[in-house]
Formats: C-alpha cells, structure tokens, sequence
C-alpha cells in the first residue's frame, strides 16, 4: 500500500510551491552545531520507545519524511535513500526517520501505514518515529521534509541540512550531488571535524499543528 488519504488542500499544492520555505517561517528554533543535540524520546512505529539519551556512544541520524513528498520520493524511488540507510547501518550508525508531520495532514502516518511504507520501499531505517504532534521535529527546527541531522557519540549535533547539494525533485540529479550527508558521516566515523557542518536543506515543508499541544 503506497496512498494513503491526504486533505484535499495537501494535494492541491504543487511541489515546487513546497520547496526550499525559508526556516523562520515554520520552525521557532534551530539548534545550533557544536551544541548537545535535543534529547527526545519518541515512539516507533512497531511500540517501542527510543530515548536519544539512551543512544549515546551511537552516532545517529535523524531524517524527517513525507512518503507523499515528490523531494522524498526522489530518493526512495531511486533507491538512495535506502543505500544511505543502509551504508549507515553497516558502519554502526543509528537511522531513525522520524514521520513528525502534524495527524491529518500530508505525510502523516499511522504505526501500520509506516511499517507498510518501509517494507514496500524496501527502507532500512533502525526505526520509524511516530511524531504526530512534531516534537522532534520543533526541537531541531526542522523545516522540509526530507531535513538531516547528524548527532555524534557523544551526543553533539555535527550537521544539520540537506541530504544532497542539488535542491529538485529529478532523480537524475543525485549522481551529480554533493552527497552532504554521506560524506559528513564518513568525516565523523573518521574522527575528523565535518567539512560542511551547516547546508541548505529542501523538500515540502513540514506540516506542524495549527496549535501547540
């Protein structure tokens, strides 16, 4: 199962009209690189709890999505998100995708609809986080869907942007991308500082509650 019901409005939106919203306008506050990464703890997708404290000694990656997003469906339908994933599962690296779009809007998912998604995508996250009411996602100030996020073992958040430097929604572009997330995992794992600590992220913009809860 690959559709799910969306609000008539979310469909009626165009890709581009999605894209590349400036950060101030959808999200209070950015943490900033260098600093401890906000803790979180968040439920996944099959019931079990995940506490970024309790990660701590893993480097992690945070990838906010929206299945019905043309910029994530990108690299799912291309298979590169799924390579990321899984070049980072075989280097120790913790992948949780967190679905943090507000219930009811576009790209928000039910516990069964996410684990429908990542076995027909073929998707190898550790885990999908359900975050209906956008915790996580206002804690990182995250703006598009998909944004990046890089936490090192110690816990301190050493890149935050976007997964590639071509911002469109054409798979062709991927194998001429600066691939940002790859090679800032790779700097990390390394033990060397990250070259590109801070990029521009893109996609659809994140759909958080109207109110806060």
């Amino acid at each position: 199962m690959s559709n799910f019901n969306v609000p008539r409005r979310s469909l009626m939106l165009g890709g581009a009209a999605l894209a590349l919203a400036p950060a101030a306008a959808f999200a209070s506050t950015s943490p900033d690189v260098g600093k401890p990464a906000p803790l979180f703890t968040a439920v996944d997708s099959s019931g079990k709890s995940w506490s970024l404290a309790d990660l701590k000694g893993k480097v992690v990656v945070l990838e906010t999505t929206n299945h019905d997003c043309p910029y994530v469906r990108k690299h799912y339908n291309s298979t590169n998100m799924q390579t990321h994933q899984r070049e980072a599962a075989a280097k120790g690296v913790v992948w949780l995708t967190t679905a943090s779009n507000a219930a009811g809007e576009q790209g928000a998912v039910t516990p069964a609809q996410a684990n429908d998604l990542t076995q027909n995508r073929n998707a190898a996250p550790a885990a999908v986080l359900i975050d209906p009411q956008s915790k996580i996602a206002r804690a990182y100030g995250a703006t598009v869907t998909p944004h990046m996020y890089i936490i090192d073992a110690k816990g301190t958040l050493v890149y935050k942007g976007g997964i590639d430097s071509i911002p469109s929604s054409n798979v062709a572009d991927i194998p001429k991308a600066k691939q940002y997330v790859r090679v800032a995992l790779d700097e990390v794992l390394a033990g060397k500082p990250v070259t590109e600590p801070s990029t521009q992220a893109y996609g659809c913009t994140m759909k958080y509650p109207r109110t806060s809860t």
